[in-house]
């Protein structure tokens, strides 16, 4: 049986393109008919993320060790199992002992094909005058980025080679796995889990508290991957709360990038709501800007209101926080970074 709450109360339909009717999510009146949702939600996802190889525990190689300002810089690389190399940073709190907290950090996109990794140890975030992955290892958190598909030392991992370089190589991609019967938002969730799987490997970590997070295309990767996968315990998502009906009605299917798209979501009634559902009660901190062109204001407040009552089903009220920033575009500020820290020191 399904209810309706807050901003779904509205009964209208609207044509989005080629007469496709929008449609609301069918909201769980308890947290049992949500938990049997989920099971059928996931594999229904796996199927439209395309012919995804199998998943393994990377054996990775440690290239370099550097002991920096409070935490030790390592960077390593492990193969994919399709062919491709993924390199990645580690960073690890300098007086670390035992078994601690650690964060998958996923870099957002912005057209930086260069940057990719390295926006953990630079100052990426125009309002932040500080890099945000040396400022979480300062503060005991072991830290992990990969490069993404298309991005620093991958850029250029496309069929073309050297030829092509990060947004070519973005675009051969997506066209290239799409005839192999994948898509490359299935491809590089599935290297955010080889990472999660890596991290989860390293003798520093302690497995039940591991954090995801990002900002951007790094939000978004956050949320299909703890979506997908529940050993990410605390989530948090910056500046990427897009509700793809909402997207479209507002003609802002644009402000993102081609990697985004997976097939067949709208024709199976999966909105972005379903999607971040699945995370739920674990906790989850979304931050967002009410001018965000990639993330309607309109579509924020249902993805929020339909956690909000998941999570009360759940009984777990206080694990779920979406706050959306009047005035704010598609930006990480430093009102946004003392609530990812709040919410860290909370939950992890």
């Amino acid at each position: 049986m399904a209810t309706k709450i807050g901003v779904y109360n509205d009964e209208r339909t609207a044509i989005l393109k080629g007469g496709f009717q929008s449609f609301n999510t069918s909201v769980p009146t308890t947290a049992q008919e949500w938990e049997q949702r989920k099971v059928e939600l996931r594999k229904t996802l796996w199927r439209l993320l395309g012919d995804v190889p199998a998943l393994f525990t990377p054996a990775a190689a440690i290239h370099k060790q550097q002991a920096k300002h409070g935490y030790i810089l390592e960077r390593f690389t492990f193969d994919n199992g399709v062919g491709d190399t993924v390199y990645g940073y580690i960073l690890i709190p300098a007086d670390h002992k035992g078994h601690g907290p650690a964060i998958l950090y996923n870099h957002y996109h912005g057209g930086k094909y260069k940057q990719g990794k390295k926006e953990v140890l630079t100052k990426a975030f125009s309002e932040m005058d500080f890099a945000t992955g040396e400022e979480l290892a300062r503060k005991g958190y072991i830290v992990q980025c990969i490069d993404a598909y298309a991005f620093g030392e991958r850029r250029f991992q496309g069929p073309a080679g050297s030829n092509e370089e990060g947004e070519s190589t973005e675009s051969s991609l997506f066209k290239t796995f799409l005839w192999e019967g994948r898509t490359l938002w299935g491809m590089m969730v599935r290297d955010d889990m080889l990472a999660l799987n890596y991290l989860l490997s390293r003798p520093e970590v302690d497995p039940n508290r591991v954090a995801a997070m990002g900002m951007s295309m790094g939000a978004t990767r956050t949320w299909w991957l703890s979506a997908l996968d529940e050993r990410i315990k605390v989530a948090i998502s910056v500046a990427c709360l897009t509700r793809y009906q909402n997207l479209i009605a507002g003609g802002s299917v644009g402000a993102h990038g081609i990697y985004y798209y997976v097939p067949n979501m709208l024709k199976e009634q999966i909105d972005t709501e379903s999607v971040i559902g699945l995370i739920a009660p674990r906790p989850h901190l979304t931050l967002t800007g009410d001018q965000d062109e990639g993330s309607p204001p309109d579509g924020v407040q249902i993805i929020n209101a339909f956690q909000q009552h998941l999570y009360k089903c759940y009984g777990k009220e206080s694990n779920f926080r979406g706050i959306l920033y009047p005035g704010v575009g598609h930006t990480y500020t430093p009102q946004m970074w003392k609530e990812t820290l709040r919410w860290l020191k909370k939950h992890l």
